[in-house]
């Protein structure tokens, strides 16, 4: 029994992560093989995996930009992709339906936040639908309400983990902490 893994994806887990998103979403709301195969070649640094026994069970993808909101446009393109962005825009979060609701994606979550302070980013936003909002609230996200998202034709609110809370000023120089 090899336990549980979190690492970061490649091009090679492309099928799996595909079938896994068209597992957890309606296919209107699904990222496709092509948007797999674009984050995964792009920006393949925000992009975690939870494995258990050598299986992937849990994903969570996205980019660092400096924009401030997640919008429908980062889904599909990169032309707001910055390495050095100072926020991490989730995706998608998910997990195989036979294991949700058992820590595995609060782990993965973890890792997630654990990494992106480590990268000195101001925090992570992401979009969900009304029902999770009290999921990501454990970790910290606030919600900003009503997203102006319209992907797939869902309802979504914008959440958002600031992780730089303060920034003063110290014998003229910015400080963060």
């Amino acid at each position: 029994m090899q336990g549980l893994i979190i690492r970061k994806a490649d091009i090679s887990d492309i099928d799996t992560v595909t079938e896994l998103e068209k597992s957890c979403f309606p296919v209107p709301e699904a990222a496709d093989r092509n948007a797999f195969e674009l984050r995964l070649k792009n920006y393949p640094e925000c992009f975690w995996l939870l494995e258990r026994d050598g299986q992937i069970i849990s994903m969570i993808n996205g980019m660092t930009t400096n924009c401030n909101d997640l919008c429908d446009e980062m889904y599909s393109g990169t032309d707001m992709y910055s390495p050095e962005g100072k926020w991490l825009m989730l995706f998608g979060v998910a997990t195989t339906p036979a294991y949700q609701k058992r820590s595995f994606t609060s782990q993965l979550m973890e890792r997630v936040i654990e990494d992106t302070k480590k990268q000195g980013r101001r925090g992570i936003v992401l979009t969900c639908k009304e029902e999770l909002l009290p999921f990501y609230s454990r970790f910290g996200f606030v919600s900003e309400g009503i997203s102006d998202s319209e992907h797939g034709g869902a309802k979504w609110y914008q959440m958002r983990l600031k992780l730089i809370n303060v920034m003063r000023r110290h014998n003229g120089d910015i400080v963060s902490h």
